[in-house]
């Protein structure tokens, strides 16, 4: 995460919405055969816990339970302009984003654990879209049963929260609002958005 403390984020019930609402990210951890990332929708099973899972075949499956992993997840970012301050010639180039790494020991789960995530899983997403919600009870059990042979399912218990929210406070509010308007106009109009909500 970025080390200027001015951008750290630790407010942890904003930081599990965030999670919450993106509800996807890169898992990495150590293997035998080197460094392995997996890219894995995850649900929050409690306020410390994610539950998530992986296909079977997956490089990182057979080596996460008991291992300790990092859960990343990249919110809105975008390139910001030194001429968009409106502060002189002396300024400099950056990116500003919205990030949160999650950190800890990974165990497996059992099959009704990893059924109770899967549908946990789809019931938040579902919610989320404008149509009658899909589940599971809908397939025929034995294609559901066949699909689940072929995923394993985790859990993370975090240890460790990193956020980072860097949005450029360290710049004067008219000059950080005039570069907001000037991302949104280049398109990025997450990062625009919070940018903004420091006001």
């Amino acid at each position: 995460m970025h080390p200027n403390p001015g951008f750290r984020w630790e407010d942890r019930d904003a930081i599990r919405a965030f999670v919450r609402e993106i509800a996807f990210g890169q898992l990495f951890a150590a293997t035998p055969d080197g460094p392995r990332v997996a890219q894995v929708p995850v649900v929050w099973l409690d306020d410390t816990t994610i539950g998530l899972h992986l296909a079977r075949g997956n490089g990182l499956t057979r080596h996460l339970d008991g291992a300790t992993a990092v859960f990343a997840v990249l919110g809105p970012d975008g390139y910001i302009s030194p001429d968009w301050y409106g502060l002189g010639p002396d300024q400099v180039p950056t990116w500003n984003y919205a990030a949160v790494e999650l950190e800890g020991p990974v165990r497996h789960m059992d099959r009704d654990a990893l059924i109770a995530q899967v549908d946990r899983l789809t019931a938040e997403n579902e919610a989320r879209l404008p149509k009658p919600a899909w589940i599971r009870d809908k397939m025929d059990p034995r294609k559901i049963d066949t699909l689940l042979n072929g995923i394993v399912g985790f859990t993370l218990e975090v240890t460790a929260w990193r956020g980072t929210l860097k949005l450029g406070q360290n710049k004067p509010e008219a000059a950080r609002l005039a570069a907001a308007d000037a991302s949104e106009t280049a398109g990025r109009r997450g990062i625009a958005q919070l940018m903004r909500s420091l006001a």
